[in-house]
C-alpha cells in the first residue's frame, strides 16, 4: 500500500477505489435511497434502518454478482476471449468488488492496517463457501432429491448468513487500534 498525504492507494489495479471516486458515487445512491424511503414509507424505512448492515451485505453481494456475470458478457461475449480467462477475470473483478463495497460501505471498516489480513481471510472464506456451495448442492439434489434451483437457493441462504458473520466478526471486526 502506497500512503500520500491525500489517501492511502490500494495496490493491484484499485485505483477506481483509491481515487476516491467509487464510494462517493455509492454513498450518494444511498443518500437518495435513505432520504426518499424516509419520507415516503416512514415504517418500512425504520424496520430496514434497524437491519441496515445486513441489507447492505445483500445488496453489495447482488451487486458484486451482476458485475461477475457483466465482466462475463462483456469478456467472452463481446471480446471472444477464452471462456476459462474470461471467468477468471470476471471473477477476479467481481472479487474486487464484493471485497471493496463489503469493506467499506457494509462494515464501514476504513483500516489500511490489516488490509493484507482481511484479503487473504476474505478470499479463503469464498473458497471455503464454493466448496461447502458444491457440498450442500451435492446433498440436496443428488442425496435427498430437492429441485436444483431450491437447492440452490436453500445453500445461498445459509452461506450468505455465515458470511455475514464471518465478514463482521472475524474479517472487518473493529479492533481497539482502529476506533
Amino acid at each position: 500500500m502506497i500512503v500520500s498525504a491525500k489517501r492511502a492507494y490500494w495496490p493491484l489495479g484499485h485505483s477506481l477505489i483509491a481515487s476516491g471516486k467509487f464510494m462517493p458515487v455509492i454513498n450518494r445512491l444511498y443518500l437518495r435511497f435513505y432520504t426518499f424511503f424516509s419520507g415516503r414509507y416512514p415504517r418500512l424505512f425504520f424496520f430496514c434502518n434497524q437491519r441496515k448492515a445486513v441489507i447492505k451485505f445483500f445488496v453489495a453481494g447482488a451487486f458484486a454478482g451482476a458485475t461477475d456475470l457483466l465482466a462475463l458478457f462483456i469478456f467472452h461475449g463481446l471480446l471472444h476471449w477464452q471462456i476459462v480467462l474470461a471467468t477468471s477475470s470476471a471473477f477476479l473483478l467481481s472479487f474486487m468488488v464484493s471485497f471493496s463495497l463489503q469493506k467499506l460501505w457494509t462494515f464501514r471498516n476504513y483500516s489500511q492496517k490489516r488490509l493484507p489480513r482481511q484479503l487473504i481471510l476474505y478470499f479463503s472464506i469464498a473458497f471455503l463457501s464454493m466448496n461447502l456451495n458444491g457440498f450442500g448442492m451435492h446433498q440436496l439434489v443428488n442425496n435427498i432429491g430437492v429441485w436444483y434451483l431450491l437447492s440452490q437457493l436453500i445453500v445461498n441462504l445459509f452461506l450468505g448468513v455465515i458470511n455475514f458473520f464471518s465478514y463482521k466478526f472475524i474479517v472487518f471486526c473493529k479492533h481497539r487500534d482502529e476506533a
